[in-house]
This record gives structure tokens, C-alpha cells and sequence, in this order.
């Protein structure tokens, strides 16, 4: 997904027409841009930071679920993770200043995402039947409710985010990175980074290299039943 919202800023950019004069109105944007996809990036911290090991939080390569999670997050939203990438990516796509880019995104995000929500949800109905039932009858599978929050049964653990989020950080972090150095090539002929660019990248890798090391050669981030 992110080489495909790279490729597309290669083709559009030139097509972007962007206003040089306009630097006010970029700095504004970045950070719109920014702003919405930390905002999924913190539903994704929110969801980790109260689910335990072995449950429906965070489906890997094999469907795993040894409890059914419906409390915080989960009492309000079916895929919290998936609402969490959605505005990820949107924000991502945001950034590249067109709106059809993110109407198209939005519609491929959705069938991509339909056929795995399928496949996971039917995995959960048949393993916890009538209590899985009972509780997607009253929980909206993508767009949360507004009301009807039952607190987590597990307390927040900040350090369960940083063992299992950090590769999600520092994707999005190239992401956007990427985007403005081919922004950088093709509109401007130029192969460099404005300096923000430069230390947010290095920052987000750096942080990466320490927790992943930290996961690795240390218990640390360990958390018992996470």
C-alpha cells in the first residue's frame, strides 16, 4: 500500500500544479495532513495499549482468538485497528494535495478491507457463536457509536504499544517522508529534504532501533498477559 501511494505521487505531482508562493498554506496542510494520521496512528496506541495476549486485538498471519475483546474500544467499534489505519493512510494520501487521489484510496481501502473483516468475522462467529452475535448485533463493524462505552478490562499498558507499535510509527513516518522527497524531485528537480524532513525520519528510526533491541535482548517491554 505505501509503494502504491508512492507511485501515485510520482505521476501527480507535476499535474498538482502547487503554488510556490504558497508556503503559509503547505505548512497548514502537512500538518492537517499530520494531524489525521496521528489521530488513527492514537486509536491504533488505544486499542494495543488495553488488549491482552491471545485475543481478537491483533490477528497476525493465522486468525487467533482465545477471548472475544468487547470492552473499551471494542464497545464502540468491531475493527478499531482498521479504523485506526484508515485515517493512517488517509492522511497520507491527503498529503499529496488531491482529492480524487483520496476518494480513490477510500474506495480501495474499503474492498481491500471487506474480504479480511469478512474472513475474521466469520472465524469469531463460529469460535464464540451466540456471545459474538449478540455483541456485533449492538457494535457497528467500521464507524463507532457514540455512546455505549464499557471500560477495558485491562488497564493501559504503554509499553505493550511500544513492543508492538513501532513499526507502524516508523512506516508512516516514511511514508510521509517519501512523498516529500519525490515531491522534492519531480516539482523541483532536486534530490533533498527540507531539514524537519530530515530529523523526523532519523528521530522515528532511531526510536525504532532502541524499542526494537530493547524487545529483543531485554524484558523491558515485556508485560505479562500482553
Amino acid at each position: 500500500m505505501v509503494l502504491g501511494i508512492i507511485v501515485a505521487a510520482l505521476f501527480s505531482s507535476k499535474a498538482s500544479g502547487y503554488d510556490d508562493g504558497a508556503i503559509d498554506f503547505e505548512d497548514v496542510w502537512e500538518a492537517v495532513c499530520l494531524g489525521v494520521s496521528f489521530f488513527g496512528f492514537g486509536i491504533r496506541i488505544f486499542t494495543i495499549g488495553h488488549v491482552g495476549d491471545g485475543t481478537s486485538g491483533r490477528n497476525t498471519r493465522q486468525q487467533r482468538a482465545d477471548e472475544l475483546n468487547t470492552t473499551g474500544i471494542y464497545s464502540l467499534v468491531r475493527h478499531p485497528l482498521y479504523l485506526g489505519n484508515f485515517f493512517i493512510w488517509l492522511g497520507i494520501s491527503m498529503f499529496l494535495r488531491l482529492w480524487w487521489l483520496s476518494l480513490i484510496f477510500v474506495l480501495i481501502f474499503w474492498l481491500f478491507y471487506e474480504r479480511i473483516i469478512y474472513v475474521e468475522e466469520e472465524y469469531l462467529r463460529k469460535k464464540f457463536g451466540k456471545t459474538w452475535e449478540n455483541w456485533a448485533a449492538g457494535t457497528p463493524i467500521i464507524i463507532p457509536k457514540l455512546k455505549g462505552y464499557v471500560k477495558s478490562a485491562l488497564p493501559f499498558s504503554i509499553r505493550n504499544v511500544l513492543a508492538k507499535e513501532n513499526h507502524v510509527f516508523l512506516n508512516m513516518v516514511l511514508a510521509f517522508t517519501s512523498i516529500e522527497l519525490l515531491e522534492g524531485l519531480i516539482t523541483e528537480h532536486r534530490l533533498g529534504l527540507d531539514l524537519m524532513w530530515i530529523i523526523i525520519p532519523a528521530c522515528a528510526l532511531l526510536i525504532w532501533i532502541i524499542l526494537r533491541i530493547l524487545k529483543k535482548k531485554t524484558k523491558l517491554l515485556a508485560v505479562e498477559g500482553r
